[in-house]
């Protein structure tokens, strides 16, 4: 188990915008990094300063608090997510905190195990079990499901007009961004017998809980939510009723390389890190894609209508701050990475947003371009066999629901309040918790 890191207030971080050349500063002459704090408030809000100041002087770091090593280059990221004999997954959907007895009790309870499946699955099984996936993202079932996504895009918004020209606005993260992958994605896969509502919040309890760092209170509080999932999960694919050709039915029939049927267990466990990742971080995507839209100057009234502009304004998001900002692996043996031995065991944090900021790769990386002519080169999905096999949806989503709503709300600015929103600081998760937007006058 990873030792809870130190506490926020013991971290001393410039605020936003502040010039990354400048970095984090301690009080005295001690290591600033010594002062990072991966679970604080101030990482959250404005991680440059301690991505640059990694990168440039520690880009692999052993972080005391956490026992990880922080790697933050994107040529020994890169080289991490390839090199599958040496770096292991095993530990990519590990808790980020020790969960004590009692949210364990929780969890036991209610069958809760996550065997290797596709995140966390560096067995000869993943490749066939990732096929099983993958084919119901492929670039012909993610065009056919544009209609989709457009449709439940208008939906959505047809509520949010309204509100959005009443006095006290509206937040386009938990009426729009949030909602919007979470039906799509039920209605591509065939999920039923959930609103999507119990869906958001089950997912945003099981992040929340195994990478996030909550006191025990809020612990049992999602563990009980996150027990409530898997029993539901469990009963789904056990129900033996879901159609061959859903999603489900295909894990149900999906057969292993000696040609025994896939275990109930790490068939809920794959549609667990599906059904997250399908539709919270792309909820977070989307979020954040639009936040900066309508902080940028000119991006909103031309996204409507200019070709390929949400296109790349989404890959511009993904390279600078990606929802999913770190991701871990697990050393099979002493290793070398850039320049420092690392010891067999050794639990590497890939720090993926910082990767996407590395000036090696993206020239004037703080500056956002969507015409940038190498954007994606960006790690923000991974690389190699465990890349995000919902990439292709997640950008479309993204796209979409950029284009859709700078359209129907061409006349809305953020709200005063939304300069500094509540941020999503977990261990491999950031986006804002609220885009508030009002009528501009």
């Amino acid at each position: 188990m990873i030792p809870p890191a130190v506490e926020a207030r013991e971290l001393v971080a410039p605020a936003v915008g502040h010039s990354p050349a400048a970095g984090p500063v301690a009080a005295d002459d001690t290591d600033p990094l010594g002062l990072l704090d991966l679970f604080g408030a101030p990482f959250a809000v404005d991680p440059y300063p301690w991505l640059d100041l990694l990168r440039s002087e520690a880009p692999v770091h052993h972080d005391p608090a956490t026992g990880l090593w922080l790697v933050s280059r994107h040529q020994d990221i890169r080289r991490v997510l390839l090199d599958t004999d040496r770096f292991l997954p095993d530990n990519a959907q590990n808790a980020a905190s020790p969960l004590p007895v009692a949210v364990m009790r929780v969890l036991v309870r209610a069958g809760f195990t996550l065997p290797p499946a596709l995140a966390n699955n560096g067995t000869s099984g993943h490749a066939g079990l990732r096929r099983a996936v993958a084919r119901f993202f492929d670039a012909r079932r993610v065009t056919a499901a544009v209609p989709v996504v457009e449709r439940i895009a208008d939906e959505l918004l047809d509520a949010v007009r309204p509100q959005s020209t009443a006095t006290d606005g509206s937040d386009l993260f938990s009426s729009f961004a949030q909602v919007l992958p979470c039906r799509v994605l039920m209605e591509l896969l065939g999920i039923h017998g959930v609103e999507p509502a119990t869906l958001i919040g089950w997912s945003d309890a099981a992040l929340e809980l195994f990478w996030g760092r909550p006191p025990l209170e809020r612990q049992l509080e999602l563990a009980e939510l996150v027990a409530e999932f898997y029993r539901w999960l469990a009963a789904t694919v056990r129900g033996d009723t879901a159609p061959p050709d859903s999603f489900i039915g295909a894990l149900v029939g999906h057969r292993l390389p000696d040609g025994t049927p896939l275990d109930v267990d790490t068939a809920v466990a794959a549609c667990f890190f599906v059904l997250i990742a399908g539709q919270s971080t792309t909820g977070q995507l989307i979020a954040t894609v639009l936040r900066r839209a309508l902080t940028e100057p000119g991006v909103w009234p031309r996204a409507a209508e200019e070709a390929d502009l949400a296109e790349g304004w989404v890959e511009e998001v993904l390279r600078r701050e990606p929802p999913v900002t770190t991701w871990r692996r697990v050393t099979v043996r002493p290793t070398r990475l850039g320049g420092v031995e690392l010891p067999g065991g050794a639990q590497v944090l890939l720090m993926l947003m910082g990767s996407g900021s590395d000036p090696a790769v993206f020239p004037d990386p703080a500056h956002m371009c969507p015409r940038r002519a190498n954007v994606r080169q960006h790690l923000a999905f991974g690389v190699g066999r465990h890349r995000c096999p919902g990439a292709s949806l997640a950008r479309t989503e993204a796209a979409v629901a950029l284009r859709a709503a700078a359209r129907r709300l061409p006349g809305i600015r953020l709200a005063e309040e939304a300069s500094e929103p509540p941020m999503l600081g977990l261990l491999s998760f950031r986006a804002p918790l609220r885009v508030a937007v009002e009528h501009a006058p």
